[in-house]
């Protein structure tokens, strides 16, 4: 929920809906007309292969000693049949899992896959194409950008959307129009925000998420669960709007949950579905009548769509209700299957075809030009990027901070040989290095920009061109072009380099053909794959290749003849070859380039001076004497050709949702076990919750820390919520519920720009609990499932909840029984064994998710249970189920606090207490559930005998938008309701409670599960997740071995001419690169973790220290692992000395520059929310820890000389040099009889000041190991700890 929206106004809510029509809605949208379409449904089946695969595969084969495995299918939809006229507004009801969201995916082509089989026709006025039509559709989940307003949102989308004859101010006003029909007046100039910044409120984004599709103008809409997170008043005027827009003649189609009974007269036609298979399919006016000439009357005063909705639902909460519904839908489904009504419209198929035949030609409209298309996404590209203030100053900060310190490193050198050395180093840096980070912030911030392309792309709504076009257009002022300027004005005057302006312009210039072709690089590694960790593999990989290929590490005529080529492909190659040529040979006219500072007496006539020539040292870096132009040439081809890769690769490869196995698994144990307080807790300490004068304001800040307006989200509250009874809390959009519940359970935190001001007192049992009693008695259910497990099965999530939830007197076995009881009572039997999935695997469904993490929050039977909106994404049926196993959790003597958007009619009668809230935070009732409606009653307010309470109460509280003159005069109504209400309510009444004394409410503070409980649950639970998540596997295993792979292809064998020492220093230098492979391994992995731990550390389930070990003890073995591989290729195959010390020596070297790695990830992931501001920050640190190695620069400062002393890198290569070099004689290469340099491994030591103690050094590298680790389980303990929080909430007030 948003705090901000929260804030805004205060939404007075609409007038009361009953017996509106739809022909009252007077704001006409100014849509063009649209063709009329007609949708046929022809026995449509899908199935989906659920068959092992990969590994799982291979085992089974093994133990079963088959060599032909059996494939198994499961069937989503079978033989469903429907007809959906233009003009027509079709429901697709059923309970969830029925199919409802497979359907709409096959009907609007969204749904492929090799395990997947579809069956049956789906006719467009005749046509199996969906491209001959204009559709879109609404998804369950919403793709928006964080950072753009509503009304912005909205507009850009109509640029791309309305076809092109619409004017601009057609445009304009279509999207005011949309605005005002959805609701979203008041919301319009708020950023719709994420999970780090507050913006819009759930609801109010499932709404302009329908606004975006509506301005596609289609003839085609196709809506998945548009009115889940909307309230019952929302919700009615968004499907109010839906009716309007067919009855313009579109052909819509929606799946809901929980229509209200108002809804259900808006319906034109009806699919009912149950387990995938239709029991009826037609108009809904004679849904009704069919249902009851089978036997099944529709009660009186019963909303239609729950009681078809529990009609075609099978109750698995106990096994004489399972068997009694089972046979009932098996009875409807066999009589639809034999129904005359099924399929009676084929008939006129062939006819309507052959009148649509000749439309289909015009039925698509024209979609903005390619011209159009890029000026809308640059304009929109660029404003994003400016509201991303923690991105673009990560990219400018890191420029800032690599070139000052950088540049400090490389200060002014000067013209010894060991300034030559150094001087070569700084031009890798700026060639290489500096575009390596850019590479990695921009593949991350692709990975998250590229959902958005892959919508309006499917959408056809933008092309591969114009975002290619338009993302570069709109940063080249901001990063473009800013960040090379930056690091090379800094980094190049530090460093010394000639002052001529003309030198400066070319590495300048060759710095931002570096940068672009960083950022193109990345757009092609994402465009080969969304995941990060599969993207940084490649571009990783890539970026190891150009560096090993520039000649710098390896030198062009050491690499072995069959990689020799590579260097032509490597573009830093080009790059470090023209910086190289710039500063060696360029600007000058002495045949042998720039001459330095050589110490022998003769000057130049010294032979031993030669290498004291810029033509000596781009000879020895292999490069040509004229290598300037033409490199330049090659870099501005690089660009083009990665970017025309990207777009080859975007175009033609798709990305679709892939569908998850079930698991195999036992039979199912909570068959019969009906009663949750078989192994409940002590239910005999009830506590009864006061709210006394409770507000909440926000104050934000600027990006200067500058205090904004301070806003108010809830007004002064004053009620008690008591024990065994349902306390709700109504109202709608941005009305402060999920605000109060935040702060009830103790989970708003402050940071550098927000900050919660509290007023007011909370009280259990008339005492002020303390943070550890709130956080050991209250569980709370978010509106988000974020805290699943989407690579383990329903069952393994409940059972590895309740072994870490459950108290330590509950044994193995009861605590299984106990997590399988919850999931039968829960109703998620039939989904046990699937796979929870995630965004990219689907698995359950949506509202099976909402179920199985109540699940988990009533396993530990909390005393105080606190749930926002546990109904919300569950179909009437399920949400009754929910219902009452709420009610029987509350008689149980529990303290119930929920929010709740859509209560069936029938569940009004059960809510015990009622806080009813505006919009802005303002209480209008507080009480007593039966006390609601005489109290409004006596305002005025009459609730229909027909009327839901529920609905008629946010309706009456609800601002209509829609229409200037009744906005008016509902803002009144509802101004009026706050008034009468401050003056009237009551005296808080406190009910004598079993706990009534501090001491004793103190006693209830229980500590987290202990480690040694938590810490084998957690290994086991993160190895089985990690197993089952290629993602996971790829980040852990492949990013080593495959450096190790590429490594050896360059080096192998190592030779023993003084040519070769270079590459043997390069060798050892690029072994450090080990440190950014941790920290990409860690990026993989560690924040999505974090973000399930941080929720479950809330519930105080386990503590930080297990969660840490956990985490390091799953890594450490894939390390040691892949360490080992990487020795056996770096000293067997490279040409290392061939000892078994050394091979462990590079093994250990690598596992700790890896672990290190991760260390360093783990603490800038804590430290900063902003994943890719952190790992902007992290690649800064790392690529400083790898140049003041020892290598690249050979005379670094004294204070960075200090500082690199907390380097790994500096001990490793410290401990690495001597073991490979000490005791090698060099030889000059064959046919140069005269070469200079040194010519023993100790000469070599001796120059570079390596010549140390490697024991010591190896030493030192197992302390930065343990310290590193030590030091980023410090920062998360402390972040835990909700550091700069004030000291005022911690008074000695609380218990």
């Amino acid at each position: 929920m948003d705090d901000e929206s929260e804030a805004r106004h205060e939404e007075l809510p609409a007038e009361d809906h009953q017996g509106q029509a739809v022909d009252e809605l007077q704001n006409q949208l100014s849509f063009n007309a649209v063709q009329a379409v007609n949708v046929y449904i022809r026995n449509l089946s899908v199935d989906i292969n659920v068959s092992q695969g990969g590994i799982a595969k291979f085992s089974a084969l093994i133990k079963r000693k088959k060599n032909t495995p059996t494939e198994t299918h499961k069937t989503i939809l079978r033989d469903v049949n429907a007809y959906m006229p233009s003009g027509s507004l079709t429901a697709i009801l059923g309970g969830s899992g029925s199919g409802k969201t497979t359907m709409l995916h096959a009907l609007s082509h969204r749904i492929a896959g090799s395990r997947l089989r579809i069956d049956g026709s789906i006719l467009y006025n005749g046509s199996e194409q969906i491209s001959t039509v204009r559709s879109a559709y609404v998804m369950q989940h919403d793709v928006l950008v964080p950072t753009l307003t509503v009304r912005e949102s909205l507009l850009y989308a109509a640029e791309l959307r309305l076809p092109p004859p619409a004017s601009s101010d057609e445009r304009r006003q279509v999207v005011e129009d949309v605005i005002l029909e959805l609701g979203l007046k008041e919301c319009a100039n708020t950023r719709i925000g994420n999970n780090l910044h507050k913006g819009c409120s759930g609801g109010e984004k499932r709404r302009t998420s329908l606004g975006v599709q509506m301005l596609a103008n289609p003839s085609v809409l196709f809506l998945d669960e548009v009115t889940t997170g909307l309230d019952a008043a929302s919700a009615f005027q968004l499907v109010s709007t839906l009716k309007l827009l067919a009855s313009k003649g579109r052909t819509i189609m929606i799946t809901i949950h929980q229509p209200r009974s108002e809804i259900w007269g808006l319906f034109d036609r009806l699919v009912l579905l149950s387990g995938g298979t239709s029991v009826y399919s037609g108009p809904a006016e004679d849904c009704i009548p069919y249902f009851g000439k089978l036997g099944f009357a529709l009660p009186a005063f019963v909303n239609p769509a729950e009681f078809l909705i529990d009609l075609a639902a099978v109750d698995i909460r106990s096994r004489d209700l399972e068997e009694a519904s089972s046979t009932r839908v098996e009875m409807l489904k066999q009589a639809w299957r034999t129904s005359s009504e099924n399929g009676s419209w084929t008939s006129n198929q062939q006819i309507d075809a052959e009148l649509a035949q000749e439309k289909i030609g015009n039925s698509v409209g024209k979609h903005a030009s390619l011209g159009r298309q890029i000026r809308v996404l640059t304009a929109r590209t660029f404003k994003i990027t400016l509201r991303d203030p923690m991105g673009m100053a990560g990219s400018l900060l890191e420029a800032f901070s690599m070139a000052i310190v950088t540049g400090w490193i490389f200060f002014h050198l000067d013209g010894s040989l060991a300034g030559i050395r150094s001087r070569e180093g700084a031009l890798y840096t700026a060639s290489a290095l500096q575009g390596y980070l850019i590479l990695l912030f921009e593949t991350y911030r692709l990975t998250v920009d590229i959902e958005l392309f892959d919508r309006e792309y499917a959408e056809k709504v933008t092309s591969v061109p114009s975002f290619l076009i338009s993302r570069r257009l709109a940063r080249v002022l901001v990063e473009d072009l800013p960040v090379p300027l930056i690091y090379s004005v800094i980094f190049y005057f530090m460093v010394g380099f000639d002052a001529r302006a003309n030198q400066f312009l070319i590495f300048l210039a060759v710095n931002l053909l570096l940068h672009y072709i960083a950022v193109t690089l990345a757009m092609l590694c994402v465009s080969v794959t969304r995941s990060f960790a599969g993207a940084s593999l490649i571009a990783n990989m890539a970026y190891t290749l150009q560096s090993l290929g520039c000649g710098y590490f390896v030198q062009s005529n050491q690499i072995p003849v069959w990689m020799r080529w590579l260097k032509w492909t490597a573009y830093v190659f080009y790059g470090f070859g023209a910086l190289a040529a710039n500063e060696f040979v360029g600007h000058t006219s002495n045949s042998v380039g720039r001459v330095y500072d050589c110490p022998a007496p003769g000057g130049m006539l010294d032979a031993a001076c030669e290498e004291y020539t810029g033509a000596y040292v781009m000879r020895s870096l292999g490069f040509p004497s004229d290598w300037m132009v033409r490199p330049i040439l090659v870099l501005l081809a690089f660009t083009v050709a990665f970017y025309l890769g990207a777009a080859v690769v975007l175009k033609y490869k798709k990305v679709g949702l892939g569908i998850s196995r079930a698991r195999p698994t036992e039979l199912d144990t909570s068959l019969g076990r009906e009663d949750l307080r078989a192994h409940s807790l002590d239910r005999r300490r009830t506590i009864e919750v006061n709210l006394q004068n409770y507000s909440l304001d926000i104050q934000k800040r600027t990006w200067f820390l500058r205090r904004s307006e301070k806003k108010s989200i809830l007004k002064s509250i004053n009620t008690t919520f008591q024990p065994s009874i349902l306390n709700v809390i109504m109202g709608p959009s941005g009305s402060g519920k999920t605000s109060l519940l935040n702060l009830m359970a103790d989970r708003l935190r402050d940071s550098l720009s927000t900050t919660y001001q509290t007023k007011g007192d909370l009280k259990f049992n008339n005492a002020i609990p303390s943070t550890e009693v709130i956080r050991s008695i209250c569980s709370y259910v978010c509106q988000d499932d974020d805290a699943l497990f989407p690579c383990l099965t329903v069952r393994e999530n409940l059972q590895f909840a309740a072994a870490l939830r459950l108290p330590t007197h509950f044994s193995r076995s009861q605590k299984r029984e106990r997590a399988d009881s919850v999931l039968f009572k829960m109703g998620l039997r039939d989904c046990a064994d699937n796979l929870v999935g995630d965004d990219l695997v689907k698995g359950i469904s949506g509202g099976e998710k909402r179920r199985v993490t109540i699940a988990i929050q009533i396993l530990a039977d909390p005393q105080i249970l606190l749930l926002d909106e546990p109904t919300s994404g569950l179909d009437a049926f399920t949400a009754s189920s929910i219902m009452t196993v709420l009610r029987g959790l509350a008689e149980e003597g529990r303290t119930l606090i929920f929010t709740i958007h859509q209560a069936r009619s029938d569940l009004f009668s059960h809510f015990g207490s009622i806080l009813l809230l505006a919009r802005g935070g303002s209480p209008v009732f507080a009480g007593k559930g039966s006390d609601m409606l005489p109290h409004l009653a006596s305002l005025g307010f009459h609730c229909p005998t027909t009327t839901n309470p529920a609905d008629f109460a946010l309706d009456l509280i609800t601002v209509n938008l829609q229409h200037a003159g009744k906005e008016i005069a509902t803002r009144e109504k509802v101004r009026s309701l706050i008034s009468d209400w401050d003056i009237s309510q009551p005296p808080i009444a406190h009910t004598t409670s079993q706990i009534s004394v501090p001491a004793e409410l103190g006693s209830l503070a229980r500590s987290s599960t202990s480690f040694t409980i938590a810490f084998p649950v957690l290994l086991q639970r993160s190895f089985l997740n990690f197993r089952r998540s290629p993602t996971a596997l790829i980040a852990r295993t492949t990013q080593v071995l495959a450096f190790a792979i590429v490594l050896t292809l360059f080096f192998a064998p190592l030779q023993s001419n003084t040519y070769s020492i270079q590459s043997r220093l390069g060798f050892i230098q690029e072994i450090a690169a080990l440190y950014f492979v941790g920290m990409l391994q860690n990026v993989a992995v560690y924040p999505t973790e974090k973000a399930v731990f941080y929720r479950e550390h809330d519930d105080n389930a386990y503590s930080v220290a297990s969660f840490f070990l956990t985490y390091t003890v799953l890594e450490v073995p894939f390390e040691i692992l892949t360490s080992l591989l990487f020795a056996l290729l770096i000293v067997i195959v490279a040409g290392l000395p061939r000892t078994l010390p050394l091979f462990f020596i590079v093994a250990f070297n690598c596992f700790a520059i890896v672990s290190c790695g991760e260390s360093v990830g783990i603490m800038f992931s804590t430290l900063f929310a902003h994943t890719g501001f952190a790992v902007n920050v992290t690649s800064v640190f790392l690529s400083l820890a790898t140049t003041m190695g020892g290598v690249m620069s050979l005379h670094i400062p004294a204070f960075l000389q200090a500082w690199n002393h907390l380097s790994p890198i500096k001990w490793s290569l410290g401990n690495l040099a001597p073991y490979t070099l000490r005791g090698l004689h060099f030889t000059c290469p064959e046919g140069d009889k005269g070469c200079g340099g040194p010519r023993t491994g100790e000469e070599v030591l001796s120059l570079y000041n390596l010549d140390t103690n490697p024991g010591v050094n190896l030493a030192a590298l197992g302390v930065c190991v343990i310290v590193y680790r030590l030091v980023a389980w410090g920062i998360l303990e402390l972040k835990r700890k909700r550091w700069g929080r004030k000291a005022a909430d911690l008074e000695g007030r609380k218990i």
